[in-house]
């Protein structure tokens, strides 16, 4: 259904309103309007700035709306406009900065093509900061972005940021000085990529002040015992896990008899353990502890001492690990930087591509670094390491740009916010197992004057073709899937005659999509998503050779991506469960089968993961993937009557929102369709679920039929009353808050909250907005036009409800039903909303619903975004954390289409942001199954004609001592050897079988997947690979 816009507002209720929802009323800001930029201004949180919620909701969910306020208010330089710099910039207008300047007094060369996908070949000659400004202000028309030509230490007074990309270490430390020492201080962060090795360095000042280090909720502890001691000792119920730990600052409250604690003073713990933990405060004064009471952690601020930069190249202190396997490299990386700005000094250029003599240059001045830290012997001199950095550290490669471009843009924003832990202080980066195997000659790299020169430089021109002529398949369109198209069309993937990169995704974009997926622009909104993003890869790089599908990749699309499709392509990349498990588990299975390469990645917030699924050399993601998530299954009566959690009410909101608005619509319709075949086939099994789906249907039809828009506010009236009053009451009653079980033990103990039922208020703004929602998603259902002022009407509605008996049996309602169907006018039909959208008043209801529970259970309440997060309604993304994953698997891409690296080449990832951490393991090869004189893999399959028949495969099996049980088509069972007809079947073709038995669609050209179930000679289960019969 296509949403409504929203109604407007009377004045006279757009002051309760902001009251509830204070994001929605504030004032416009205009945008590229400027303001004192000092940092003294940037915690101020009455500032009015209005944050577009559906345009930024993604990254509320991750930031939170104060953050964001900072972040809106925070100016940024970047100097230095390469792949990273031109990464950062994107990553910060995206994310929403005041402002970003952009410094540079290089002029753009065409192998700047290759990594900045601001500018294109019409710019080569201009200067690659001027360059770079337009599109830049088409991703975000909110954000200003302007040049600087002349940069002196003294205009850096202007940011709060700033941020070097192509600076020398002489430079960078007299910058440094001056943002160490301004009033405040300026965050200073420099970067740089050279080849496939890179370097962040973070000076955030003397003292920088971390408000939320790892931007989790804090934790909380239902109590059920406390002692009179010194020290105090506090049990918790037990079947909540304590996520305290020692050091940690509580506060208590709605502690019964031991009131004192209530006082909401910061309280120090220790000793803590799963259940219980010390209180550092003598009780023995205070009364005796009763019951109920509830313990928080404080979080408290962090405060960090940044060294400046001349002092942090003498003293580095720890370096942040990229690898652990590889965790005596950072030093070695600290000299080899060193090094190499020495030899840009004192030769004015870099080291030259496949020239040894200038490796051998780079090595000596390493080892005089080395020599000049401390006592000596820093680190140990890799000379192979270090020809391989010096011999490449000309080029910038945009998967490496990609990488430290979102690791930098979440350090700003670390910087301006104060949210999250920033790097300290020092990061290197390196994927030298990305180089071919093979050694390269100097005529491997030289130069073609192209712009993919500064590839060619470090991989030769062996790959460079290999990568032009790449067969690609991308399954869907998102923030990952465009990021990675962006970087494959910089690398030149597919970008010859020979190459082909296919992309499909059967969704379409809206305005949340706007921020992250760079890629799209405002008057793309109701565009299909992989072919807009075709369009822009294509203005990226015009040689790209890209076909977009609106198809969705699962059973049933062989008509379009036929086997033939399959065996041509080189390497298919596609995002890891969740949230399409079915879509990741067909594509898996293809890969398998075809031996495709498969490159997984998922992005959640500010953490990614990869995984490479490599034919031959690594498990599949079925079996050294992510972890499954564990969900707390959760008492039904915990929901409905014993909440104590806010996430425990956002479960019941989103069920009655699932009954009242897509349950309703579709059984109404089916039942209006064929009333009296559908109460009939009902009353054959009256279960609950019946029940409750026949009250559904009559509370449509019956006294909650609305036919106006006054009908509909007061159905919602009704319910608020119905929800929070009348079931309330009715809980209490059978159950007072003295009520005790058989054995005497209190029933109202924790962590279990003793309910208050209120009524319906009209002076109450969040009654208000509640049945705002609720009357217009019922209008809406009903189609029933919606005045163009909501609010206006409510007053003048006459308080009252309807009135419905419960249906106690489906004989009951079958006489009501018929005879309110006869004077239905022609047509009646209720809309169905879609389950998954959540516009317009959806999260409003949810959100509504879910707190007005809250209030009777006095459980703390959560805006509407906070609430779509914890219902899972809404996915937290950044664009920083998916340019990194995007990175990450570029990186592998290179050694796929280059071949002959072996399993331990290949890297999976995981980095978070938030802390920073980021780690690299090696994926495990396959499980290798043997039998008698066989072996075979998960990669393995036996392949058969058509005329394959049952008889033969059975005999063929029984040869090699493999005895079938069953076997299985589209996971529906064809064959049993428990089956009383199976001896009827020895002739019939296996095909054939597929087809009646498991109605499965046979396509010429492509294949047909068989399962089975099998058992060696002693009736041990053994695994088989699959069979394929040829069609």
């Amino acid at each position: 259904m296509v949403p409504r816009k929203r109604p407007e507002t009377t004045k006279t209720q757009e002051k309760a309103l902001s009251e509830s929802e204070p994001s929605r009323m504030m004032q416009k800001k205009e945008p590229g309007s400027s303001s004192s930029a000092a940092a003294s201004d940037i915690s101020c949180p009455s500032d009015p700035m209005e944050i577009d919620e559906e345009l930024y909701c993604q990254q509320l969910a991750v930031y939170g709306i104060e953050t964001m306020r900072k972040l809106a208010r925070s100016n940024v330089l970047i100097s230095g406009l390469s792949g990273l710099g031109a990464e950062i910039a994107k990553n910060l207008v995206a994310a929403g900065v005041k402002s970003v300047t952009l410094h540079d007094d290089e002029s753009v060369q065409l192998c700047d093509l290759s990594s900045n996908f601001f500018i294109s070949e019409d710019d080569v000659g201009k200067n690659r900061a001027l360059a770079c400004v337009p599109k830049l202000l088409e991703l975000n028309h909110a954000v200003s972005v302007s040049t600087l030509t002349d940069l002196e230490p003294s205009k850096l007074s202007d940011f709060q940021a700033v941020v070097f990309t192509d600076i020398s270490l002489e430079k960078a430390i007299e910058c440094d000085d001056y943002c160490h020492n301004h009033e405040p201080p300026i965050a200073f962060i420099k970067a740089e990529v050279r080849g496939l090795f890179g370097n962040i360095f973070c000076d955030f000042g003397p003292e920088f002040t971390v408000v939320d280090v790892d931007g989790v909720e804090p934790h909380m502890g239902i109590i059920s015992f406390i002692s009179n001691g010194n020290p105090a000792e506090v049990l918790c119920v037990d079947n909540q896990v304590l996520k305290f730990q020692d050091g940690d600052h509580v506060v208590f409250s709605e502690v019964l008899g031991m009131t004192e604690l209530n006082d909401q003073k910061l309280r120090r713990i220790k000793d803590v353990t799963p259940l219980s933990f010390t209180l550092e405060e003598d009780t023995t004064s205070f009364g005796r502890y009763e019951k109920g009471g509830i313990v928080t952690q404080v979080k408290q601020p962090k405060v960090l001492k940044f060294k400046p930069l001349r002092d942090a190249l003498k003293d580095p202190g720890g370096f942040l690990p990229s690898d652990l396997c590889k965790f005596d490299r950072p030093q070695l990386f600290h000299l080899a930087f060193q090094a190499l700005d020495k030899f840009r000094n004192d030769f004015g250029r870099f080291p030259a591509a496949g020239s040894l003599e200038d490796a051998e240059k780079l090595i000596a001045l390493a080892v005089e670094v080395d020599g000049n830290i401390g006592e000596g012997g820093f680190a140990e001199i890799d000379t192979k390491l270090l020809h391989q950095f010096a011999i490449g550290s000309r080029a910038v490669l945009n998967p490496m740009a990609a990488v430290l471009g979102g690791i930098v843009g979440e350090e700003v924003v670390k910087a301006c916010t104060g949210k999250f832990h920033p790097l300290h202080q020092f990061f290197y980066f390196q994927s030298v197992e990305s180089l071919p195997v093979e050694p390269l000659n100097p005529g491997d790299v030289e130069p073609q004057n192209c712009r993919y020169d500064d590839q060619i430089h470090v991989f030769g021109h062996k790959l460079q073709k290999q990568l032009e002529d790449a067969k690609v398949f991308i399954v869907g369109s998102d923030v990952l899937e465009c990021e990675l198209l962006k970087n494959l069309a910089l690398m030149g993937v597919c970008c010859s005659a020979e190459g082909m990169l296919t992309i499909t995704d059967d969704t379409f974009i809206e305005k949340s999509n706007l921020r992250q997926q760079f890629l799209f622009r405002d008057r793309n909104i109701g565009e299909a998503k992989s072919t807009v993003a075709a369009d822009a890869a294509t203005s990226i790089n015009p040689n790209l050779h890209i076909e977009a599908f609106q198809i969705p990749v699962r059973s049933g699309a062989e008509d379009v991506f036929k086997d033939a499709f399959w065996r041509h392509l080189d390497v298919v990349s596609a995002p890891s469960p969740p949230p399409n498990v079915e879509a990741t588990d067909y594509v898996l299975a293809r890969c398998l089968y075809f031996q495709k390469p498969l490159l997984m990645s998922r992005i959640l917030g500010t953490t990614c993961n990869t995984a490479m699924v490599i034919p031959h050399l690594t498990q599949y993601y079925g079996m050294s993937g992510d972890p499954p998530v564990k969900k707390k299954i959760l008492v039904n009566h915990t929901i409905r009557y014993f909440p104590f959690k806010i996430d425990h009410c956002l479960i019941l909101a989103n069920n009655e929102f699932e009954n009242l608005f897509v349950k309703a619509p579709n059984e109404v319709n089916s039942f209006v369709s064929n009333p009296f075949d559908y109460i009939p086939s009902e009353l054959k099994s009256v279960t609950t679920a019946v029940r409750e789906s026949l009250e559904r249907i009559a509370d449509c039809i019956l006294g909650g039929r609305c036919q106006t828009f006054d009908d509909c506010v007061a159905w919602a009236i009704a319910k608020l009353e119905d929800y929070f009053e009348y079931r309330v009451q009715r809980l209490t009653t059978l159950f007072p808050q003295d009520a005790t079980y058989p054995f005497g033990a209190p029933m109202w103990h924790a962590p279990k909250r003793f309910p208050k039922p209120f009524d319906f208020s009209f002076v109450d703004p969040v009654h208000i907005s509640f049945v705002m929602a609720a009357s217009i998603l019922r209008a809406e259902t009903f189609g029933i036009p919606i005045p163009d002022s909501v609010l206006v009407v409510l007053p003048d509605i006459v308080h009252h409800r309807f009135l419905m008996d419960r249906v106690k049996t489906a004989a009951d309602l079958n006489p009501m039903l018929d005879h309110n169907l006869r004077p239905m006018k022609h047509g009646f039909v209720l809309w169905a909303f879609e389950p998954g959208d959540y516009k317009n008043y959806h999260m409003d209801f949810i959100a509504g619903l879910a707190n007005l529970r809250a209030k009777n259970y006095r459980i703390p309440e959560v805006d509407k975004l906070k609430a779509k997060v914890l219902s899972g309604r809404q996915i937290p993304l950044v664009s920083s954390t998916a340019a990194l994953a995007a990175g990450f698997v570029c990186l592998e891409l290179y050694k796929v289409l280059a071949g002959g690296h072996s399993c331990e080449d290949y890297c999976n990832s995981h980095a978070n942001l938030v802390t920073p951490a980021f780690s690299v393991h090696k994926p495990l090869p396959p499980k290798v199954t043997e039998y008698r004189d066989m072996s075979w893999t998960v990669w393995d399959h036996w392949d058969f004609k058509e005329d394959l028949t049952l008889g033969e495969l059975l005999r063929w099996l029984d040869e090699k001592h493999i005895h079938v049980y069953s076997f299985m088509c589209d996971g529906i069972i064809v064959y049993n050897t428990e089956c009383p007809r199976r001896k009827e079947r020895p002739d019939k073709r296996v095909v054939d079988m597929a087809r009646i038995v498991a109605k499965v669609r046979l396509v010429p050209g492509n294949h047909l997947q068989v399962q089975m179930v099998c058992k060696d000679d002693q009736g041990n289960y053994i695994d088989v690979p699959p069979i394929s019969i040829s069609l």
